[in-house]
């Protein structure tokens, strides 16, 4: 499994690593059942601290995309479907980063070509004709 880290991110090291399997499922790199590397590997593999890559494994399971088994590893799981309350979570952070956005002076306009080309590269699309530099 490929992760790579970016240290100097604003985002922690674990939501990386989380972030990463979790697109990696997406995309279908890693399926229902594959098995991820040990905490010890993992974590000597990326140069980071166990309990960091600890921390990502717990949040993969609590969210559940993970299942630990003690002395087997972890194995992937079916991805969890989505709730009510799922969605109400996701539409409340997409208006703090609209809110945030306009705080920049970003218009309705550009945040919605911004969410087009998130979803677009997400969805492995090529790049829209038009940037977002305008």
């Amino acid at each position: 499994m490929f992760i790579s880290i970016e240290p100097e991110s604003d985002v922690p090291i674990y939501l990386q690593l989380r972030n990463q399997v979790v697109k990696a499922m997406v995309t279908g790199h890693l399926v229902p059942g594959d098995a991820l590397p040990s905490v010890r590997q993992l974590a000597r593999d990326l140069g980071i601290n166990l309990h960091t890559v600890n921390k990502a494994y717990q949040l993969l399971e609590t969210q559940g995309y993970l299942h630990i088994f003690s002395r087997r590893g972890a194995r992937l799981t079916a991805p969890p479907n989505y709730s009510d309350d799922y969605i109400q979570n996701l539409e409340q952070s997409l208006l703090h980063l609209y809110i945030d956005a306009q705080s920049q002076g970003i218009d309705a306009e550009v945040f919605q070509r911004s969410v087009s080309k998130v979803l677009n590269e997400a969805d492995g699309k090529p790049p829209m004709d038009k940037g977002l530099e305008e």
